[in-house]
Protein backbone atom coordinates (compact mmCIF):
# COMPACT_ATOMS: atom_id res chain seq x y z
CA UNK A 1 0.00 0.00 0.00
CA UNK A 2 3.01 2.66 0.63
CA UNK A 3 4.60 1.65 -2.48
CA UNK A 4 1.24 2.59 -4.27
CA UNK A 5 1.23 5.65 -2.69
CA UNK A 6 4.81 6.31 -3.09
CA UNK A 7 4.46 5.43 -6.69
CA UNK A 8 1.17 7.83 -7.14
CA UNK A 9 3.50 11.01 -5.47
CA UNK A 10 6.35 10.26 -7.62
CA UNK A 11 3.63 10.19 -10.77
CA UNK A 12 1.96 13.27 -9.79
CA UNK A 13 5.60 15.12 -8.90
CA UNK A 14 6.74 14.13 -12.82
CA UNK A 15 3.24 14.94 -14.29
CA UNK A 16 3.82 19.24 -12.59
CA UNK A 17 7.41 18.91 -13.25
CA UNK A 18 6.25 18.29 -16.80
CA UNK A 19 3.37 20.86 -16.85
CA UNK A 20 5.72 23.53 -15.30
CA UNK A 21 7.95 22.83 -18.40
CA UNK A 22 5.61 22.82 -20.39
CA UNK A 23 4.51 26.28 -18.96
CA UNK A 24 7.81 27.95 -19.50
CA UNK A 25 8.89 26.50 -22.38
CA UNK A 26 5.90 27.23 -24.62
CA UNK A 27 4.38 30.58 -25.32
CA UNK A 28 1.68 32.01 -27.31
CA UNK A 29 2.21 35.40 -28.67
CA UNK A 30 -0.60 37.36 -29.64
CA UNK A 31 -0.07 39.95 -32.58
CA UNK A 32 0.00 43.05 -30.77
CA UNK A 33 3.27 41.82 -27.79
CA UNK A 34 6.26 40.73 -28.47
CA UNK A 35 9.06 38.75 -26.26
CA UNK A 36 12.26 39.98 -25.75
CA UNK A 37 14.01 36.65 -24.94
CA UNK A 38 17.51 36.91 -22.54
CA UNK A 39 19.19 33.00 -22.79
CA UNK A 40 21.69 32.87 -19.92
CA UNK A 41 21.27 36.69 -18.97
CA UNK A 42 22.55 37.75 -23.13
CA UNK A 43 19.85 39.22 -25.43
CA UNK A 44 18.90 37.51 -28.08
CA UNK A 45 16.28 39.34 -29.60
CA UNK A 46 12.36 39.56 -29.64
CA UNK A 47 10.26 36.66 -30.77
CA UNK A 48 6.52 36.20 -31.79
CA UNK A 49 3.80 36.50 -32.87
CA UNK A 50 2.54 32.98 -32.34
CA UNK A 51 4.12 29.74 -30.83
CA UNK A 52 7.18 30.54 -29.19
CA UNK A 53 9.69 27.90 -27.59
CA UNK A 54 11.91 28.74 -24.25
CA UNK A 55 14.51 26.81 -22.33
CA UNK A 56 12.87 26.70 -18.71
CA UNK A 57 15.42 27.73 -16.29
CA UNK A 58 17.37 29.34 -19.40
CA UNK A 59 15.73 31.67 -21.01
CA UNK A 60 14.03 34.61 -19.42
CA UNK A 61 11.27 36.60 -21.75
CA UNK A 62 10.40 39.91 -20.99
CA UNK A 63 6.68 41.00 -22.52
CA UNK A 64 6.10 44.45 -24.76
CA UNK A 65 2.90 45.68 -25.78
CA UNK A 66 3.26 47.12 -29.17
CA UNK A 67 -0.40 48.63 -29.16
CA UNK A 68 -0.16 52.59 -28.83
CA UNK A 69 -0.38 53.59 -25.14
CA UNK A 70 -1.71 56.89 -23.56
CA UNK A 71 -0.47 57.94 -20.10
CA UNK A 72 -1.98 61.08 -17.94
CA UNK A 73 0.56 63.41 -16.65
CA UNK A 74 -1.06 64.89 -13.57
CA UNK A 75 -1.43 68.74 -13.06
CA UNK A 76 1.80 70.34 -12.33
CA UNK A 77 2.67 73.71 -11.45
CA UNK A 78 5.06 75.64 -14.07
CA UNK A 79 6.38 78.91 -13.99
CA UNK A 80 5.66 80.79 -17.50
CA UNK A 81 8.30 83.81 -18.91
CA UNK A 82 6.47 86.26 -17.31
CA UNK A 83 7.00 84.25 -13.71
CA UNK A 84 3.07 83.75 -13.44
CA UNK A 85 2.35 80.15 -11.81
CA UNK A 86 0.01 77.97 -13.94
CA UNK A 87 -1.32 74.44 -13.30
CA UNK A 88 -1.14 72.00 -16.65
CA UNK A 89 -2.30 68.45 -17.03
CA UNK A 90 -2.16 66.81 -20.22
CA UNK A 91 -2.36 63.01 -22.26
CA UNK A 92 0.82 61.76 -24.23
CA UNK A 93 0.46 58.51 -26.47
CA UNK A 94 3.27 56.38 -27.34
CA UNK A 95 3.84 53.44 -29.31
CA UNK A 96 6.79 50.53 -28.63
CA UNK A 97 8.69 50.28 -32.25
CA UNK A 98 11.89 48.31 -31.28
CA UNK A 99 11.13 46.13 -28.57
CA UNK A 100 14.30 45.18 -27.84
CA UNK A 101 15.67 49.01 -26.95
CA UNK A 102 12.52 49.53 -25.12
CA UNK A 103 13.69 46.66 -22.76
CA UNK A 104 17.50 47.42 -22.82
CA UNK A 105 17.47 51.09 -22.95
CA UNK A 106 15.66 52.29 -20.10
CA UNK A 107 15.06 50.06 -16.72
CA UNK A 108 11.70 51.70 -15.63
CA UNK A 109 9.83 53.51 -19.05
CA UNK A 110 6.78 54.57 -17.43
CA UNK A 111 8.77 56.24 -14.69
CA UNK A 112 11.29 57.59 -16.88
CA UNK A 113 8.56 58.77 -19.04
CA UNK A 114 6.47 60.28 -16.29
CA UNK A 115 9.70 62.50 -15.17
CA UNK A 116 10.98 63.63 -18.56
CA UNK A 117 7.16 64.36 -19.52
CA UNK A 118 7.12 66.72 -16.43
CA UNK A 119 10.75 68.22 -16.87
CA UNK A 120 9.85 68.72 -20.57
CA UNK A 121 6.30 70.52 -19.97
CA UNK A 122 8.43 72.98 -16.75
CA UNK A 123 10.92 73.59 -20.19
CA UNK A 124 8.39 74.27 -22.31
CA UNK A 125 6.06 76.38 -20.02
CA UNK A 126 9.25 78.46 -18.89
CA UNK A 127 9.82 79.67 -22.78
CA UNK A 128 6.22 81.51 -23.43
CA UNK A 129 4.40 83.99 -21.81
CA UNK A 130 1.32 83.71 -19.61
CA UNK A 131 -0.82 85.09 -22.97
CA UNK A 132 1.02 82.93 -24.95
CA UNK A 133 0.07 79.49 -22.99
CA UNK A 134 -3.40 80.38 -22.63
CA UNK A 135 -3.92 80.89 -26.42
CA UNK A 136 -1.77 78.86 -28.22
CA UNK A 137 -2.66 75.36 -27.04
CA UNK A 138 -1.87 73.61 -30.08
CA UNK A 139 1.68 75.03 -30.43
CA UNK A 140 2.34 74.09 -26.88
CA UNK A 141 1.17 70.43 -28.15
CA UNK A 142 3.55 70.06 -30.77
CA UNK A 143 6.57 71.53 -29.00
CA UNK A 144 5.47 68.71 -26.08
CA UNK A 145 5.29 66.31 -28.59
CA UNK A 146 8.70 67.17 -30.54
CA UNK A 147 10.69 67.15 -27.65
CA UNK A 148 9.40 63.84 -25.82
CA UNK A 149 9.53 62.23 -29.39
CA UNK A 150 13.45 63.35 -29.38
CA UNK A 151 14.16 61.88 -25.81
CA UNK A 152 12.03 58.39 -26.23
CA UNK A 153 13.33 57.37 -30.01
CA UNK A 154 16.61 56.10 -27.98
CA UNK A 155 13.97 53.73 -26.06
CA UNK A 156 12.81 52.59 -29.38
CA UNK A 157 9.84 54.74 -28.54
CA UNK A 158 7.60 56.51 -30.40
CA UNK A 159 5.73 60.06 -28.64
CA UNK A 160 2.50 59.93 -31.39
CA UNK A 161 0.59 62.85 -30.34
CA UNK A 162 0.30 65.26 -26.66
CA UNK A 163 -3.09 66.84 -25.57
CA UNK A 164 -3.38 69.49 -22.54
CA UNK A 165 -6.17 69.13 -21.41
CA UNK A 166 -6.50 71.86 -18.83
CA UNK A 167 -4.93 74.74 -17.82
CA UNK A 168 -5.42 76.52 -14.75
CA UNK A 169 -4.08 80.24 -14.67
CA UNK A 170 -3.46 82.46 -11.38
CA UNK A 171 -6.92 83.47 -9.25
CA UNK A 172 -6.27 87.25 -9.94
CA UNK A 173 -5.53 86.17 -14.06
CA UNK A 174 -9.03 84.01 -13.82
CA UNK A 175 -10.86 87.31 -11.96
CA UNK A 176 -9.71 89.39 -14.91
CA UNK A 177 -10.64 86.93 -17.41
CA UNK A 178 -14.28 86.78 -16.20
CA UNK A 179 -13.90 90.56 -16.11
CA UNK A 180 -12.64 90.80 -19.85
CA UNK A 181 -15.39 88.09 -20.66
CA UNK A 182 -18.40 90.22 -18.85
CA UNK A 183 -16.90 93.15 -21.12
CA UNK A 184 -16.77 91.43 -24.54
CA UNK A 185 -20.70 90.53 -23.92
CA UNK A 186 -21.69 93.77 -22.56
CA UNK A 187 -19.84 95.29 -25.78
CA UNK A 188 -21.87 92.74 -28.05
CA UNK A 189 -25.09 93.51 -26.74
CA UNK A 190 -24.94 96.97 -26.75
CA UNK A 191 -23.45 96.53 -30.13
CA UNK A 192 -26.78 93.86 -31.18
CA UNK A 193 -28.74 96.73 -29.84
CA UNK A 194 -27.44 99.49 -31.49
CA UNK A 195 -27.51 97.84 -34.47
CA UNK A 196 -31.56 96.89 -34.27
CA UNK A 197 -32.24 100.77 -32.80
CA UNK A 198 -29.83 101.76 -36.30
CA UNK A 199 -32.24 99.21 -38.71
CA UNK A 200 -35.33 100.38 -36.50
CA UNK A 201 -34.76 103.60 -37.15
CA UNK A 202 -33.48 103.04 -41.15
CA UNK A 203 -36.95 101.25 -41.90
CA UNK A 204 -38.69 104.29 -40.14
CA UNK A 205 -36.63 106.60 -41.82
CA UNK A 206 -37.49 104.68 -45.62
CA UNK A 207 -41.24 104.54 -44.42
CA UNK A 208 -41.20 108.53 -43.82
CA UNK A 209 -39.56 108.70 -47.36
CA UNK A 210 -42.02 106.71 -49.09
CA UNK A 211 -44.90 108.10 -47.68
CA UNK A 212 -43.41 111.84 -48.42
CA UNK A 213 -42.83 110.49 -51.95
CA UNK A 214 -45.83 109.25 -51.78
CA UNK A 215 -47.82 112.33 -50.68
CA UNK A 216 -45.86 114.96 -53.02
CA UNK A 217 -46.73 112.62 -56.00
CA UNK A 218 -50.46 113.16 -54.43
CA UNK A 219 -50.17 116.84 -54.17
CA UNK A 220 -48.30 117.24 -57.69
CA UNK A 221 -51.36 114.71 -59.37
CA UNK A 222 -53.96 117.43 -57.80
CA UNK A 223 -52.61 120.37 -58.39
CA UNK A 224 -52.04 118.86 -62.08
CA UNK A 225 -55.75 118.39 -62.07
CA UNK A 226 -56.68 121.38 -60.37
CA UNK A 227 -54.93 123.50 -62.90
CA UNK A 228 -56.12 121.98 -65.69
CA UNK A 229 -59.57 122.56 -64.24
CA UNK A 230 -58.98 125.97 -64.20
CA UNK A 231 -57.36 126.05 -67.66
CA UNK A 232 -60.80 124.29 -68.90
CA UNK A 233 -62.99 126.76 -66.77
CA UNK A 234 -61.14 129.37 -68.90
CA UNK A 235 -61.21 128.18 -71.97
CA UNK A 236 -64.79 127.57 -71.69
CA UNK A 237 -65.19 131.24 -70.38
CA UNK A 238 -63.40 132.45 -73.39
CA UNK A 239 -65.52 130.86 -75.81
CA UNK A 240 -68.45 131.56 -73.78
CA UNK A 241 -67.14 135.37 -74.21
CA UNK A 242 -66.18 135.17 -77.50
CA UNK A 243 -69.71 133.54 -78.59
CA UNK A 244 -71.43 136.36 -76.95
CA UNK A 245 -69.12 139.05 -79.08
CA UNK A 246 -70.03 137.37 -82.05
CA UNK A 247 -73.85 137.97 -81.42
CA UNK A 248 -73.72 140.86 -80.30
CA UNK A 249 -71.18 142.02 -83.53
CA UNK A 250 -73.74 140.13 -85.32
CA UNK A 251 -76.31 142.05 -83.83
CA UNK A 252 -74.59 145.74 -84.09
CA UNK A 253 -74.19 145.44 -87.88
CA UNK A 254 -78.19 145.33 -88.16
CA UNK A 255 -78.10 148.53 -86.03
CA UNK A 256 -78.38 152.25 -87.78
CA UNK A 257 -77.12 155.50 -85.81
CA UNK A 258 -80.89 156.11 -85.21
CA UNK A 259 -81.20 153.18 -83.02
CA UNK A 260 -77.88 153.87 -81.09
CA UNK A 261 -79.29 157.04 -80.30
CA UNK A 262 -82.58 155.99 -78.76
CA UNK A 263 -80.41 153.24 -76.75
CA UNK A 264 -78.94 156.02 -74.93
CA UNK A 265 -82.12 158.18 -74.61
CA UNK A 266 -83.28 155.22 -72.78
CA UNK A 267 -80.10 154.83 -70.91
CA UNK A 268 -80.85 158.33 -70.12
CA UNK A 269 -84.05 158.10 -68.91
CA UNK A 270 -82.92 155.73 -66.74
CA UNK A 271 -80.26 157.75 -65.05
CA UNK A 272 -83.01 160.33 -64.58
CA UNK A 273 -84.97 158.03 -62.13
CA UNK A 274 -82.08 157.63 -59.91
CA UNK A 275 -81.06 160.07 -57.09
CA UNK A 276 -77.92 161.12 -58.11
CA UNK A 277 -77.80 165.03 -58.95
CA UNK A 278 -74.50 165.14 -61.06
CA UNK A 279 -74.24 163.24 -64.28
CA UNK A 280 -70.86 162.58 -67.06
CA UNK A 281 -71.87 162.62 -70.87
CA UNK A 282 -69.28 160.89 -73.04
CA UNK A 283 -68.51 163.16 -75.87
CA UNK A 284 -69.46 161.17 -78.19
CA UNK A 285 -73.23 161.31 -77.30
CA UNK A 286 -73.42 165.00 -77.72
CA UNK A 287 -72.09 164.57 -81.48
CA UNK A 288 -75.13 161.43 -81.43
CA UNK A 289 -78.29 164.34 -79.90
CA UNK A 290 -76.91 166.20 -83.15
CA UNK A 291 -77.44 163.84 -85.64
CA UNK A 292 -80.55 162.73 -84.49
CA UNK A 293 -82.09 166.36 -84.56
CA UNK A 294 -80.77 166.86 -87.97
CA UNK A 295 -82.76 163.60 -88.97
CA UNK A 296 -85.84 164.90 -87.47
CA UNK A 297 -85.34 168.60 -88.99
Amino acid sequence: MEQWIFALCVVGFVGLALLSFLYNAIKVVPEYQRLVVFRLGKCIGDKGPGLVLLIPFVDRAVRVDLREQVREIPHQTSITKDNAPISIDFLWYYKVLSPTDSVLQVGNFEAAAQGMATTTLRSVIGGIMLDGVLSEREHINNMLRTRLDEVTERWGVKVTNVEIREIIPPRDVQDAMNRQLSAERNRRAVVTESEGTRAASINVAEGEKQANILKAEGAKQSNILRAEGERQAQLLTAEGYAMALQQINAAAVGLDQRTITLQYFDTLKNLGGSPATKYIFPLEFTGLISEFVKGRG
